[in-house]
């Protein structure tokens, strides 16, 4: 227990250091939300890879492996995946040259400037809130860590996350944020191969290691799991998975990173680090298989309610697998992991919040742009003080299944987002009530489906239960209608 609360008090405090020296390099709203523009690819590559992945990948996804197999993990680690790296190098050149041209610092704002119209921008804000539910996920997930490496409780394990994370990212926004990734990705990285050597190793000295796991339901090693109530075809796992991916990239702490450098070199550069950073994190969802094998089946289960847990899959695995002294290293990095997202993701909502909504609706249309600056930015630091009081309060008894939660609310965000975002890189005509239309229309099906698809469509294949399907039904028949009906609009256009 002295080994857990000394490593974990260090990097409490090493991280509020790098919060400092971000604090330094922070001069005014818009570096905070955004820094400066100044940033090396290898720092921003980092850093995305560190948000990209989270406490999902690290801690809950690999419980999805565990209950549904290798579909899960093709899925999550590879469709899903597949589709980030796509529309990352799809969108990431255009998307900073017009941000860099409009002064953009946050998507809404980008949006808003695009299709010059405030009551866009404002609209968006309001839509971006939705991300609130991966505040959720990704504290809920820290907790969870938090009380098995500390012995402490749920609310003293929030207390102390929440206060550590809005502390610092109060003291040096963004630059916070990337100082802090750095940190916490370079960990990442170096636990991740540790635990994929453990993995690899424990697959290659056994040679009955999928007969074992075939053991536990043969639908765990085959592509599409016909038993699973969320992967049980080919377009749940697949074509949903790949959908899905490249509509996470307008997530606000993902695709603002194009904003953090200044040439189209520097894009390619951090998006190739990334791809590789982000290909090993991918590794840990084989966890899932891993802990089939070593853990004990009732380890998984709370021993106070006798209800299976699969957000504690990987917790248990690394519990089984390492020396208590080891297991203590990897499990604050877990919680670095986590962090790093939470902090990118408090940073976007918190400049969305103060410079979309509150300043378009509530700032006054006189003052010049220096001053409304500085009053987004006070605005930006209560916005996080109340994002820290919700969450809190949330998480108190958080969902049942925090993977479930987090990945509903993101979607739905994501989703209203990506027909704007892509009519306004590919195309110079801009018509806003076709988009607009098309956004709305996105989250009423994305909704509808996801609540009453399978009373609605009994008799269907589509596994509505896993939201990453009726997203992706809400994709095809949202973003593609858009960029046709934007093609019609531009053909006649130089």
């Amino acid at each position: 227990m002295w080994l857990a609360w000394t490593l974990f008090i260090i990097y409490l405090i090493g991280t509020l250091y790098l919060g400092f020296l971000g604090l330094k390099k922070t001069k005014d709203f818009s570096s905070f939300a955004i820094g400066d523009g100044d940033m090396s690819p290898w720092i921003v590559g980092i850093t995305l890879a560190a948000s990209t992945a989270s406490a999902a990948t690290f801690i809950i996804n690999p419980g999805f492996v565990y209950v549904h197999g290798l579909a899960a993990f093709m899925h999550l680690g590879i469709a899903c995946f597949a589709g980030i790296l796509f529309m990352l190098f799809l969108m990431s050149y255009k998307f900073r040259r017009i941000g860099s041209e409009n002064k953009s610092v946050t998507i809404p704002g980008w949006l808003g400037h695009r299709y010059k119209s405030k009551a866009f921008a404002v609209y968006f804000s309001i839509i971006n809130l939705l991300s609130f539910a991966f505040l959720v996920l990704l504290v809920g997930g820290i907790s969870i860590v938090l009380q098995n490496l500390l012995e402490i409780s749920n609310i003293v394990a929030l207390l102390i996350t929440l206060f550590f994370v809005t502390t610092y990212v109060i003291l040096g926004g963004t630059y916070a944020h990337v100082f802090t990734n750095v940190l916490q990705g370079s960990l990442m990285v170096i636990v991740s191969l540790i635990v994929i050597a453990s993995g690899i190793n424990l697959m290659f000295n056994n040679p009955d290691f999928w007969t074992v796991i075939a053991e536990k339901g043969t639908e765990l090693t085959t592509l599409v799991n016909p038993s699973s109530n969320l992967y049980d075809n080919f377009f749940s796992v697949y074509i949903s998975g790949f959908l899905i991916g490249a509509a996470l990239v307008c997530q606000p702490h993902i695709m603002t990173k194009a904003l953090y450098v200044k040439s189209d070199r520097d894009v390619t550069r951090y998006l190739v680090i990334f791809t590789i950073v982000y290909m090993i994190f991918s590794m840990l969802l084989l966890a899932g298989f891993w802990a089939i094998y070593a853990v004990p089946a009732d380890a998984l289960f709370d021993p106070s309610t006798g209800v299976f847990r699969q957000d504690l899959v990987m917790t248990k695995y690394l519990h089984q697998a390492f020396p208590d002294w080891l297991f203590t290293i990897i499990s604050v990095v877990l919680i670095a992991a986590a962090m790093s997202t939470l902090d990118g993701l408090m940073v976007g909502l918190s400049t969305i919040t103060a410079n979309d909504f509150y300043m378009n609706l509530f700032g006054k249309k006189s003052i010049d742009q220096e001053v409304k600056y500085k009053s987004a930015h006070k605005v930006s630091h209560v916005v996080l003080v109340i994002l820290a009081i919700l969450t809190f309060l949330v998480t108190l008894n958080p969902p049942k299944l925090l993977g479930i939660f987090g990945q509903f609310g993101v979607y739905a965000l994501v989703l209203t987002s990506l027909p704007p975002l892509l009519n306004g890189i590919f195309y110079k005509k801009l018509s806003l009530p076709t988009v607009w239309f098309f956004s709305i229309l996105a989250i009423v099906i994305d909704i509808a489906l996801y609540s009453y698809g399978t009373a609605w469509f009994p008799n269907s294949d589509f596994t509505f239960a896993n939201p990453a399907v009726p997203a992706a039904i809400a994709i095809l028949l949202t973003s593609i209608p858009a960029l046709v009906i934007g093609y019609f609009q531009n053909r006649n256009i130089n």
